[in-house]
Protein backbone atom coordinates (compact mmCIF):
# COMPACT_ATOMS: atom_id res chain seq x y z
CA UNK A 1 0.00 0.00 0.00
CA UNK A 2 1.48 3.41 -0.86
CA UNK A 3 -0.23 6.65 0.08
CA UNK A 4 1.23 10.44 0.18
CA UNK A 5 -0.88 13.16 1.87
CA UNK A 6 0.09 17.03 1.51
CA UNK A 7 -1.07 19.54 -0.67
CA UNK A 8 1.68 21.42 -0.25
CA UNK A 9 5.00 19.36 -2.15
CA UNK A 10 6.04 18.46 1.18
CA UNK A 11 3.43 18.26 4.47
CA UNK A 12 -10.20 15.24 14.71
CA UNK A 13 -6.68 16.45 15.79
CA UNK A 14 -5.65 13.86 18.17
CA UNK A 15 -3.40 14.99 21.36
CA UNK A 16 0.28 13.85 21.01
CA UNK A 17 0.76 11.52 23.44
CA UNK A 18 3.56 12.57 26.43
CA UNK A 19 6.86 12.15 26.79
CA UNK A 20 9.21 10.04 29.23
CA UNK A 21 13.23 11.58 29.61
CA UNK A 22 14.73 7.97 30.58
CA UNK A 23 16.67 5.72 27.88
CA UNK A 24 15.19 2.53 27.82
CA UNK A 25 11.86 3.47 29.87
CA UNK A 26 10.15 5.93 32.40
CA UNK A 27 8.18 6.09 35.39
CA UNK A 28 5.40 8.06 35.64
CA UNK A 29 3.80 9.09 38.45
CA UNK A 30 -0.38 9.97 39.03
CA UNK A 31 -2.11 11.34 42.03
CA UNK A 32 -5.15 10.20 42.51
CA UNK A 33 -7.86 11.41 45.02
CA UNK A 34 -9.75 8.56 46.05
CA UNK A 35 -12.45 9.08 49.29
CA UNK A 36 -10.16 11.70 50.35
CA UNK A 37 -6.87 9.84 50.06
CA UNK A 38 -4.31 10.67 47.35
CA UNK A 39 -2.99 7.27 45.88
CA UNK A 40 -0.11 7.56 43.77
CA UNK A 41 -0.04 5.37 40.64
CA UNK A 42 2.69 4.78 39.14
CA UNK A 43 3.02 4.17 34.83
CA UNK A 44 5.00 3.01 32.68
CA UNK A 45 5.99 4.02 29.02
CA UNK A 46 8.58 2.74 26.92
CA UNK A 47 10.45 4.69 24.35
CA UNK A 48 10.93 3.72 20.74
CA UNK A 49 14.60 3.57 19.50
CA UNK A 50 15.61 6.48 16.62
CA UNK A 51 18.33 6.56 14.39
CA UNK A 52 19.79 10.43 14.21
CA UNK A 53 21.35 11.01 10.87
CA UNK A 54 22.23 14.83 11.74
CA UNK A 55 23.54 16.93 8.95
CA UNK A 56 21.54 19.98 10.08
CA UNK A 57 24.97 22.44 9.23
CA UNK A 58 25.38 20.85 5.72
CA UNK A 59 23.58 21.17 2.44
CA UNK A 60 22.85 17.99 0.92
CA UNK A 61 21.71 17.85 -2.98
CA UNK A 62 17.80 17.15 -2.59
CA UNK A 63 18.58 14.05 -4.99
CA UNK A 64 21.33 12.39 -2.57
CA UNK A 65 18.85 12.85 0.59
CA UNK A 66 16.01 11.77 -1.50
CA UNK A 67 17.89 8.11 -2.56
CA UNK A 68 19.16 8.07 1.17
CA UNK A 69 15.53 7.99 2.33
CA UNK A 70 14.17 5.33 -0.39
CA UNK A 71 16.78 3.20 0.67
CA UNK A 72 16.26 3.52 4.08
CA UNK A 73 12.75 2.84 3.58
CA UNK A 74 13.96 -0.61 1.68
CA UNK A 75 15.85 -1.76 4.15
CA UNK A 76 13.41 -1.08 6.52
CA UNK A 77 10.29 -2.91 4.97
CA UNK A 78 13.16 -6.07 4.74
CA UNK A 79 13.74 -5.94 8.40
CA UNK A 80 9.75 -6.20 8.91
CA UNK A 81 9.47 -9.17 7.09
CA UNK A 82 12.28 -10.74 8.82
CA UNK A 83 12.40 -8.97 12.19
CA UNK A 84 8.38 -7.71 12.67
CA UNK A 85 9.61 -4.30 13.21
CA UNK A 86 12.86 -2.01 12.61
CA UNK A 87 14.10 1.34 14.04
CA UNK A 88 12.47 4.78 13.25
CA UNK A 89 15.12 7.21 11.83
CA UNK A 90 14.64 10.92 11.52
CA UNK A 91 17.39 12.93 9.03
CA UNK A 92 17.64 16.46 9.60
CA UNK A 93 19.57 18.79 6.79
CA UNK A 94 19.59 21.66 4.52
CA UNK A 95 19.16 21.70 1.19
CA UNK A 96 21.00 23.97 -1.99
CA UNK A 97 18.00 25.86 -3.70
CA UNK A 98 16.06 23.37 -5.14
CA UNK A 99 12.34 23.42 -6.38
CA UNK A 100 10.63 19.78 -5.79
CA UNK A 101 6.79 18.74 -7.07
CA UNK A 102 4.41 16.42 -6.11
CA UNK A 103 2.39 13.82 -8.21
CA UNK A 104 -0.46 16.06 -8.23
CA UNK A 105 1.71 18.97 -9.25
CA UNK A 106 0.77 21.70 -12.01
CA UNK A 107 2.67 23.55 -14.11
CA UNK A 108 -0.11 26.70 -13.79
CA UNK A 109 1.89 27.09 -10.15
CA UNK A 110 5.32 27.45 -11.64
CA UNK A 111 5.95 31.45 -12.75
CA UNK A 112 8.49 30.22 -14.93
CA UNK A 113 9.57 27.81 -18.02
CA UNK A 114 10.22 24.57 -16.84
CA UNK A 115 12.37 23.85 -19.64
CA UNK A 116 14.24 27.28 -18.19
CA UNK A 117 13.97 26.95 -14.71
CA UNK A 118 15.94 29.51 -12.09
CA UNK A 119 17.20 26.16 -9.43
CA UNK A 120 17.17 22.32 -10.32
CA UNK A 121 13.39 21.10 -10.30
CA UNK A 122 12.49 17.62 -9.21
CA UNK A 123 9.10 15.94 -9.91
CA UNK A 124 8.94 13.62 -6.84
CA UNK A 125 6.57 10.34 -5.78
CA UNK A 126 5.10 12.12 -2.80
CA UNK A 127 2.05 14.28 -2.89
CA UNK A 128 1.32 17.51 -3.24
CA UNK A 129 1.94 20.82 -5.02
CA UNK A 130 5.05 22.79 -5.73
CA UNK A 131 7.43 24.04 -2.89
CA UNK A 132 10.74 25.49 -2.44
CA UNK A 133 13.58 24.22 -0.72
CA UNK A 134 16.76 26.48 0.51
CA UNK A 135 19.43 27.67 2.77
CA UNK A 136 18.07 28.47 5.88
CA UNK A 137 15.51 26.09 5.83
CA UNK A 138 15.60 22.99 8.10
CA UNK A 139 13.95 19.95 6.79
CA UNK A 140 13.46 16.83 8.80
CA UNK A 141 12.33 13.59 6.74
CA UNK A 142 11.22 11.05 9.61
CA UNK A 143 11.22 7.30 8.21
CA UNK A 144 8.87 5.62 10.81
CA UNK A 145 7.25 2.94 11.39
CA UNK A 146 3.22 3.79 12.12
CA UNK A 147 2.33 0.38 12.71
CA UNK A 148 4.43 0.73 16.19
CA UNK A 149 2.83 4.41 16.55
CA UNK A 150 -0.61 4.92 15.49
CA UNK A 151 -2.17 4.10 11.84
CA UNK A 152 -4.12 6.63 11.74
CA UNK A 153 -2.79 9.26 8.73
CA UNK A 154 -4.20 12.29 9.56
CA UNK A 155 -2.77 11.77 12.98
CA UNK A 156 0.56 11.85 11.88
CA UNK A 157 0.18 14.99 9.73
CA UNK A 158 -1.08 16.82 13.07
CA UNK A 159 1.36 15.10 15.03
CA UNK A 160 4.18 16.51 12.82
CA UNK A 161 2.44 20.03 12.54
CA UNK A 162 2.35 19.80 16.71
CA UNK A 163 6.12 19.65 16.69
CA UNK A 164 7.04 23.29 15.08
CA UNK A 165 3.94 24.52 17.07
CA UNK A 166 5.82 23.72 20.21
CA UNK A 167 8.86 24.58 18.34
CA UNK A 168 7.76 28.28 18.13
CA UNK A 169 6.31 28.15 21.01
CA UNK A 170 8.58 27.22 23.61
CA UNK A 171 11.49 28.41 22.10
CA UNK A 172 10.44 31.96 20.61
CA UNK A 173 7.37 32.37 22.36
CA UNK A 174 5.68 32.59 18.99
CA UNK A 175 1.89 31.61 18.82
CA UNK A 176 1.59 29.53 15.63
CA UNK A 177 -1.26 27.56 14.42
CA UNK A 178 -3.01 25.20 11.87
CA UNK A 179 -5.76 26.27 9.83
CA UNK A 180 -8.62 24.64 8.43
CA UNK A 181 -8.76 22.33 5.47
CA UNK A 182 -4.97 22.62 4.79
CA UNK A 183 -1.79 21.27 5.95
CA UNK A 184 1.19 23.05 7.71
CA UNK A 185 1.20 25.45 10.38
CA UNK A 186 0.90 29.33 10.22
CA UNK A 187 2.10 32.60 12.13
CA UNK A 188 -1.43 34.35 11.03
CA UNK A 189 -1.24 34.88 6.87
CA UNK A 190 2.14 33.35 7.06
CA UNK A 191 3.06 29.62 6.26
CA UNK A 192 6.17 28.84 8.20
CA UNK A 193 6.61 25.06 7.89
CA UNK A 194 5.06 22.88 4.82
CA UNK A 195 4.47 19.06 5.10
CA UNK A 196 4.02 16.89 2.63
CA UNK A 197 4.38 12.53 2.96
CA UNK A 198 4.47 10.04 1.36
CA UNK A 199 3.85 5.90 3.39
CA UNK A 200 4.74 2.81 1.67
CA UNK A 201 3.68 0.10 3.82
CA UNK A 202 3.20 2.34 6.88
CA UNK A 203 6.74 3.23 6.41
CA UNK A 204 6.65 6.88 6.32
CA UNK A 205 8.99 9.01 4.25
CA UNK A 206 9.88 12.46 2.96
CA UNK A 207 8.46 15.42 5.68
CA UNK A 208 8.88 18.73 6.69
CA UNK A 209 10.27 21.90 5.88
CA UNK A 210 10.83 24.78 8.57
CA UNK A 211 11.73 28.39 7.24
CA UNK A 212 14.18 29.48 9.86
CA UNK A 213 16.74 32.38 8.03
CA UNK A 214 15.52 31.44 4.56
CA UNK A 215 16.02 34.19 1.81
CA UNK A 216 12.04 34.17 0.75
CA UNK A 217 12.37 35.73 -2.31
CA UNK A 218 12.87 32.36 -4.59
CA UNK A 219 9.12 31.50 -3.33
CA UNK A 220 8.12 34.49 -6.15
CA UNK A 221 8.79 32.06 -8.33
CA UNK A 222 5.80 29.57 -8.03
CA UNK A 223 2.25 29.44 -6.20
CA UNK A 224 4.01 28.16 -2.70
CA UNK A 225 1.87 24.66 -2.05
CA UNK A 226 -0.56 25.86 -4.95
CA UNK A 227 -2.25 28.47 -2.21
CA UNK A 228 -3.01 31.56 -3.70
CA UNK A 229 -3.73 34.71 -1.25
CA UNK A 230 -1.62 33.70 1.38
CA UNK A 231 2.66 34.41 2.43
CA UNK A 232 5.19 32.31 3.35
CA UNK A 233 7.04 33.48 6.51
CA UNK A 234 10.17 32.71 8.42
CA UNK A 235 11.77 32.78 12.06
CA UNK A 236 13.79 35.32 11.49
CA UNK A 237 11.06 37.82 9.89
CA UNK A 238 8.79 36.99 12.51
CA UNK A 239 11.41 37.74 14.86
CA UNK A 240 11.73 40.89 13.69
CA UNK A 241 8.50 42.10 13.32
CA UNK A 242 8.01 41.42 16.75
CA UNK A 243 11.31 43.34 17.71
CA UNK A 244 10.19 46.58 18.34
CA UNK A 245 7.22 45.64 20.63
CA UNK A 246 8.65 42.77 22.08
CA UNK A 247 8.76 43.17 26.17
CA UNK A 248 9.81 39.68 27.61
CA UNK A 249 13.41 39.85 28.99
CA UNK A 250 13.36 36.31 28.49
CA UNK A 251 13.48 35.98 25.01
CA UNK A 252 14.81 39.60 23.92
CA UNK A 253 18.26 38.05 23.21
CA UNK A 254 16.64 36.12 20.04
CA UNK A 255 16.41 39.27 18.16
CA UNK A 256 20.41 39.76 17.85
CA UNK A 257 21.35 36.32 17.03
CA UNK A 258 23.19 35.59 13.45
CA UNK A 259 22.09 33.45 11.13
CA UNK A 260 23.93 30.06 12.54
CA UNK A 261 22.84 30.65 16.16
CA UNK A 262 19.47 30.77 14.85
CA UNK A 263 19.73 27.96 12.74
CA UNK A 264 21.44 26.08 16.06
CA UNK A 265 18.49 26.83 18.40
CA UNK A 266 16.00 25.95 16.43
CA UNK A 267 17.72 22.83 15.24
CA UNK A 268 17.89 21.78 18.93
CA UNK A 269 14.17 22.44 19.61
CA UNK A 270 13.45 20.69 16.87
CA UNK A 271 14.61 17.49 17.21
CA UNK A 272 14.18 17.67 21.21
CA UNK A 273 10.19 18.18 20.49
CA UNK A 274 9.62 15.51 18.46
CA UNK A 275 11.51 12.71 19.95
CA UNK A 276 8.99 14.14 22.86
CA UNK A 277 6.04 14.04 20.50
CA UNK A 278 6.99 10.76 18.80
CA UNK A 279 8.22 9.19 22.50
CA UNK A 280 11.66 8.36 21.04
CA UNK A 281 14.99 7.78 22.08
CA UNK A 282 17.61 9.24 20.06
CA UNK A 283 21.26 7.00 18.47
CA UNK A 284 23.30 9.28 16.85
CA UNK A 285 24.59 7.51 13.50
CA UNK A 286 27.42 9.12 11.65
CA UNK A 287 27.71 9.40 7.93
CA UNK A 288 30.36 11.88 6.31
CA UNK A 289 28.65 13.69 3.51
CA UNK A 290 31.69 12.75 1.05
CA UNK A 291 31.23 8.99 1.41
CA UNK A 292 27.49 10.12 1.16
CA UNK A 293 28.01 11.37 -2.00
CA UNK A 294 30.52 8.57 -2.89
CA UNK A 295 28.48 6.22 -2.62
CA UNK A 296 25.59 7.49 -4.59
CA UNK A 297 27.93 8.76 -7.41
CA UNK A 298 27.32 11.80 -6.91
Amino acid sequence: MMIMLGECCYFSVTKPRSFCSNSDSCSRFFSLAINGHRRTKRVQCLLRSCELLDFHQELIPYELAWSLQKDIVKKKKSQIENEGDCNDTLIVLQHPSVFTLGTASSNNNLNFDIKNPPFDIHRTERGGEVTYHGPGQLVMYPIINLRKHKMDLHWYLRTLEEVVIRVLSSTFSIQASRMEGLTGVWVGNEKVAAIGIRVNQWITYHGLALNVTTDLSPFKWIVPCGIHGRQVGSIKGLLKEAQSSCNDPDTAYLHHLDDDSLIHITHKSLIEEFSKVFQLEYHHKTIYVPMLCESKGK
